[in-house]
């Protein structure tokens, strides 16, 4: 479980250092396994814009850029990016900048150049040449109100830094940011801040048909009808950096989305494209002599141990592991249906190892995802695709079969007292269980 600090603090901030944080995870039992910076060390690089190009006299792959970069008069720069083009914002290393250090060790120092007889004051950067990522496709775009001038790691928050925890399989509630800043509320007695999920509002009145023929498979199942989405949207550059520092690369808007409420919550949700859905949906055990295509593009025969989403016609989906190719959602797709749900974790366990590979979404299942939030994270989901894609949400289905029994807690103060070898209150004990 990898994420970046700053994500953690934004729910529960104790004061107490990053060094002092990792010691306290560790001693929780939630190891950490890696502390690293966000980004490596360098000086002098900015955000800066394009303000006009034109082709190099000399070369036919390099650009003359005019870049404002904050520092009085345009800088005059040549680049050999592609995707260099007037009005867009990039990283600026000026003159004097030194970037992080190449396979050789050695920081690259940015001086005054000639490239083909044509001064250049400085260097417009990739994701790559400031070890941000592997991308080195072209220049790193920033966000449209980036402000000129305002030091590349204030505007990327690179002063980071990310966690990895090696977590036992019975820490299932600590796979997501929020999972680990209530452990770090209940062991420091700082606030946990929770995010208010506000309810959508439906703008029209359809809704998928859904059965759960299969209660040991299926707790609890929750969902809705998106219509009119734009799934050519760009995702935005916060949520991208935000998954980068997870670990988990951009694919596209809507697959980031629910990839990014997964590392928020904890809860891995499926969006199917609601016009390649025959009829309605049925969560059952698979059947045998019946295949799936996957998303991974594997082609899988499952049988009655084996859970499935199944429309009219075929079965679309490896219930809690990973959906089908054919109900994908693709840059055609208009209209969606977004689903999340409680999958008890005794019947995930195992199936995806069965065919010989792993998924987040199973991995979670397998130990427990709280059953009692699917239509918050829903309504999560939702919000964020109209927020990027746009859309027009229907009404929320929740059909709650059965969910895990809520039994008490007892603790006895003496008991627990003589396990740890330190003495207890009764109201020190219940002022922990209260903040868990």
């Amino acid at each position: 479980m990898q994420f970046p600090e700053s994500w953690l603090r934004e729910f529960c901030n104790p004061p107490i250092t990053t060094a002092e944080l990792a010691d306290l995870l560790t001693m929780a039992g939630m190891e950490v396994e890696e502390m690293r910076p966000a980004a490596p060390p360098f000086t002098n690089i900015v955000v800066a814009e394009v303000l006009a190009t034109e082709r190099h006299p000399n070369a036919d792959r390099l650009t003359v850029c005019q870049v404002n970069a904050g520092t009085g008069a345009p800088l005059t720069i040549v680049c050999g990016a592609p995707n260099v083009r007037a009005g867009i914002k990039v990283p600026c290393a000026l003159v004097g900048a030194e970037l992080p250090p190449g396979d050789d060790g050695v920081p690259f120092k940015i001086t005054l150049n000639q490239l083909r007889g044509v001064e250049s004051q400085g260097m417009l950067c990739s994701a790559r040449e400031l070890k941000l990522s592997d991308d080195h496709a072209g220049l790193l775009v920033l966000a449209a109100d980036a402000r000129v001038g305002q030091s590349i790691r204030e505007h990327l928050s690179l002063d980071d830094t990310l966690l990895t925890l090696k977590l036992t399989p019975n820490l299932g509630h600590c796979l997501s940011v929020y999972g680990v800043a209530r452990e770090v509320a209940a062991l420091t007695g700082a606030p946990l801040h929770t995010p208010k999920l506000p309810r959508v509002a439906a703008a029209h009145d359809d809704k998928l048909r859904v059965k759960v023929e299969a209660p040991d498979l299926c707790g609890r199942f929750s969902g809705r009808i998106v219509r009119n989405v734009d799934t050519r949207a760009a995702t935005p550059a916060w949520m991208v950096d935000r998954l980068a520092r997870c670990g988990q690369r951009s694919v596209t808007a809507l697959v980031d989305i629910s990839n990014y409420v997964m590392f928020e919550y904890g809860r891995p949700s499926h969006i199917f494209d609601l016009d390649k859905i025959h009829g309605g949906l049925t969560v059952r055990w698979g059947r045998s002599g019946e295949s799936l295509k996957l998303l991974n593009g594997n082609t899988i025969e499952v049988d009655k141990q084996v859970g499935v989403i199944a429309d009219d016609e075929a079965v679309e989906s490896l219930a809690g592991i990973m959906g089908g190719d054919a109900t994908a959602v693709s840059d055609e797709t208009k209209n969606v249906y977004v689903e999340a749900a409680f999958w008890w974790p005794e019947a995930v366990a195992g199936r995806s190892r069965r065919y010989n590979f792993t998924t987040d979404a199973g991995h979670r299942f397998e130990r427990g995802v709280d059953p009692a939030l699917t239509v918050e994270h829903v309504e999560r989901i939702t919000q964020l695709i109209i927020d990027i894609c746009g859309g027009d949400a229907g009404p929320m289905g929740d059909q709650v079969i059965a969910l895990p029994q809520r039994k008490p807690v007892t603790l006895r103060v003496d008991r627990a007292s003589k396990v740890i070898g330190m003495p207890l209150t009764q109201a020190q004990c219940a002022g922990v269980m209260r903040r868990l």
